[in-house]
């Protein structure tokens, strides 16, 4: 019986940051690579390819820091006042 892949669809999935990393909030996940019980994605911004890094995925699903999609300035906005 094979093991059940975690994050099994991250590569090519669009992020939103909460808030700005390098200048950018935008980002997609071009690459992942498991480390013992790790799963990494690398980020890379949509509108500048030469800001990219590599995040534990398991913080994608922290909502008070990254969005799934690419999520407009309003949507933002409005996100973070039904937080508060």
């Amino acid at each position: 019986m094979t093991k059940k892949q975690k994050f099994p669809y991250l590569v090519g999935s669009k992020w939103t940051a909460q808030q700005k990393v390098d200048g950018w909030r935008h980002f997609q996940v071009v690459n992942r690579k498991n480390q013992a019980n790790w799963v990494y994605a690398e980020m890379v911004a949509a509108c500048d390819p030469k800001v990219r890094f590599w995040i534990n995925a398991k913080l994608l699903q922290d909502n008070s820091q990254w969005q799934a999609g690419w999520q407009t300035l309003h949507e933002i906005h409005g996100l973070e006042t039904e937080v508060s």
